[in-house]
């Protein structure tokens, strides 16, 4: 039987190539049509997450020229995240399926995410076979960045983004986690279900520039280290453990010196070098202690994290 299918595509400052992504979108859509896997009520869904150029006028005019297009535009920037989660809460189809504007991601393994959904599995993940595409430097740092996560305890699909298919009920479940600190790509393997994975190769950027920048990037892999794990924590605990028994061991070195070797240790070294690496050590483990404050103060708030001003 075929499926309804939403494909959420989130936008932010698109103009370049989101003509070209809607007409392979619904050009996709057809294909998936007449081979009977989906219905002919299925959707594209652009969200503008408050884009400064001409993204919306161009989602808009997409939505007139085809009953199947339509745009979510949220009143400010709020982020990729937050961004894919507003797309999710207006799909309504059987199955959503989440995938970026830049065309990076090959969209025609979506007709094998609608193939294992039809077989039974709720959650199909898109993982990247392939990163020929980007530079040695993003290559080498997602690779490191991964195993990092996988090494603090984190459930996460390797080499997998935000290209994934969801069922409605997979889609509901996740709207139950409502904390303002959002890593999808962590969250969503919480939720259980079936799964299963469409590997596919990364291709360049279609046109525009990456909106996501090395300081972006490495804030969305903090947040996904410190809001799925306390290791961070307890390592901070294991290297004060350290420290101590090191001072310890540096007071059982003067006093050998001095009683048994009867060597003058000069006094700027015995007490200025402990200072500072002590005083660093306090000041990283403070750091790192008030970014999980921070995040609490965050979530207590307990604010939306968006806000629809328009659909079409």
């Amino acid at each position: 039987m075929p499926t309804t299918l939403g494909i959420v595509v989130p936008c932010y400052n698109e103009q370049e190539v989101l003509p070209e992504t809607g007409k392979r979108l619904l050009e996709l859509l057809s294909r998936l049509e007449k081979s009977g896997l989906v219905t002919r009520d299925s959707a594209i869904y652009f969200v503008d997450d408050g884009s400064q150029d001409g993204t919306w006028q161009l989602i808009e005019l997409l939505a007139q020229q085809d009953c199947r297009v339509h745009g979510v535009k949220l009143s400010k920037n709020r982020g990729h995240q937050n961004a894919l989660l507003a797309g999710l809460s207006v799909a309504k189809e059987a199955a959503v399926v989440t995938v970026d504007a830049d065309l990076q991601d090959d969209i025609n393994v979506i007709e094998q995410m609608v193939q294992r959904f039809s077989e039974g599995c709720e959650i199909v993940y898109g993982v990247r076979q392939s990163r020929g595409a980007d530079s040695a430097f993003k290559r080498n740092s997602a690779q490191a960045y991964y195993k990092l996560l996988a090494s603090v305890g984190v459930d996460i699909v390797f080499n997998h983004a935000d290209y994934r298919l969801m069922s409605q009920r997979a889609v509901t479940h996740l709207q139950e986690y409502s904390e303002v600190n959002l890593f999808l790509r962590g969250i969503i393997p919480l939720l259980g279900f079936s799964t299963a994975t469409v590997f596919y190769d990364r291709s360049a950027r279609f046109a525009g520039e990456s909106k996501y920048p090395l300081g972006r990037m490495l804030a969305l892999a903090f947040d996904g280290i410190t809001s799925f794990s306390v290791t961070p924590l307890r390592f901070i605990a294991a290297l004060g453990l350290a420290v101590f028994l090191m001072s310890f061991g540096m007071v059982a070195w003067v006093l050998y010196g001095r009683l048994v070797l009867n060597t003058a240790i000069p006094g700027w070294a015995s007490s200025v070098i402990p200072i500072y690496f002590l005083g660093g050590i306090q000041i990283l483990s403070i750091g790192v202690v008030g970014e999980y404050v921070a995040k609490i103060y965050m979530e207590t708030k307990r604010r939306p994290r968006f806000s629809i001003e328009l659909i079409v």
